[in-house]
């Protein structure tokens, strides 16, 4: 069973129009595990309209009862904003999505990020770059994030893996609604060598107002994002206008003046982007911004940790049932008498604390562990 905190913020995301201003005066008032007991006129003391009241007071439960079932499934998290698994950029835009569906590896989010973004009518020459750069800054340990459009994310998807990294798809529908279509099988690789995100429900459809949301968790939750081929006034030069609205690098990578696709990208060189034409352009660059994720995500896993520790060691029962033997998930649950995704979410900040592996069959201990 999951806590009242990620009920609590189920239940935010359905509150229309919730302002952040609103949001925090909620939250001072009262801690997210207890939103649904206020009152009408405790919600309205703090601003809220009549809609947003009746929101909060009487939720679609069946909604929320969804996703929290979604979640008991191999694979599939929830990540409230109060988690220390939520991402440390992503933190730090505007109207960041109060909870965040993962399938795959919720660790690949507190990773150093690069997002490729590009036409989904690329030429050859395009597709190879992307592929190319993707697979060669997936070597350098970047984690590589895109939408899985056709075009030049799906080959930065593939460069990705086929570079022995990892790679992020963000989704504009629900988890369960993989568009499009034609990347159902990628998207299954993607599960095993990466994760899908989204922070719609998980049967959403993809709408066409789903998508600019969609591009801006791609860039908030990166360094920078290289654009690789863009017609004008296409939807990789929306990803780089969040970009930069949220003080990230934008890299661009120059083509043919006779070629459509490459005008966006000139366009965004006149602006200041960074022209880019080998991977050393990008890794000089966002090597700060890397550096403060990594910082910041250590920071919330600390903090976490500290409230599950003896003698020095975080989750003394799960670290003790895991040896020099490859111990699958589901065992160590049943070990430590705990739900299967509170072991994920426990396995997620011990790997990150350096303390077990993931390996082929589950997770051993490391020897600083």
């Amino acid at each position: 069973m999951y806590d009242k905190s990620l009920r609590g913020w189920l239940l935010l995301t359905q509150v229309p129009r919730l302002r952040a201003q609103q949001r925090r005066a909620l939250l001072a008032k009262r801690p997210i595990q207890t939103l649904c007991e206020q009152t009408h006129h405790e919600l309205a003391a703090v601003g809220l309209t009549a809609e947003q009241c009746q929101a909060i007071i009487q939720p679609n439960e069946a909604v929320i009862n969804c996703s929290l079932e979604w979640a008991e499934q191999e694979n599939c998290h929830l990540i409230g904003f109060d988690h220390p698994a939520y991402p440390a950029l992503l933190r730090e835009i505007a109207r960041p999505p109060l909870v965040l569906y993962v399938q795959g590896d919720p660790a690949a989010l507190a990773k150093p990020q690069l997002a490729m973004v590009g036409s989904r009518h690329a030429t050859q020459s395009g597709l190879t770059t992307a592929y190319q750069f993707a697979k060669q800054l997936a070597e350098h340990g970047l984690v590589i994030t895109s939408g899985l459009a056709l075009g030049i994310d799906g080959r930065a998807h593939k460069g990705a893996m086929d570079g022995y990294g990892q790679t992020l798809a963000v989704l504009g529908s629900g988890l369960d609604r993989i568009y499009p279509a034609r990347h159902r099988d990628l998207a299954s690789r993607i599960v095993e060598q990466g994760a899908l995100v989204s922070e719609f429900w998980p049967d959403a459809p993809p709408r066409a107002e789903h998508f600019p949301r969609r591009n801006r968790l791609i860039s908030g939750l990166s360094a920078g994002v290289l654009v690789v081929e863009a017609a004008p006034q296409s939807g990789s030069l929306i990803t780089a206008r969040y970009a930069l609205e949220q003080n990230r690098g934008v890299f661009a990578i120059p083509g043919s003046i006779d070629q459509v696709q490459s005008r966006g990208c000139h366009q965004l060189i006149k602006q200041g982007a960074t022209l880019t034409d080998c991977v050393d352009d990008i890794l000089n660059e966002v090597d700060s911004l890397v550096q403060f994720a990594v910082s910041q995500q250590s920071e919330l896993f600390s903090d976490a940790l500290k409230l599950d520790t003896d003698q020095g060691l975080p989750f003394p029962t799960l670290l003790a049932n895991v040896g020099s033997n490859a111990t699958c998930v589901d065992v160590l649950a049943e070990r430590c008498n705990q739900p299967v995704h509170e072991i994920m979410m426990q396995l997620l900040d011990l790997e990150l604390q350096g303390l077990v592996a993931a390996v082929p069959g589950g997770y051993v201990r490391t020897r600083r562990g």
